[in-house]
């Protein structure tokens, strides 16, 4: 069960990326094409919150199922 759920979500990354990159491509040309994170805490979120808010903010995201 656990590789059905790990394909589905690279199936589901790959989909979202090409439809922001369709998107930027039509709506925002000359711009730098966005990233999508990659998970864990970022220096501009620990900025914001603190280092220890960060893992806490980070952890509690919805996309690893909290």
């Amino acid at each position: 069960m656990a590789k059905m759920d790990k394909a589905d979500l690279a199936q589901d990354k790959k989909m979202i990326k090409a439809a922001i990159g369709k998107h930027e491509k039509n709506m925002h040309q000359g711009m730098k094409p966005t990233k999508l994170k990659a998970g864990g805490k970022t220096n501009a979120d620990m900025l914001k919150y603190g280092r220890n808010m960060a893992k806490v903010m980070n952890q509690r995201s919805s996309g690893r199922g909290g």
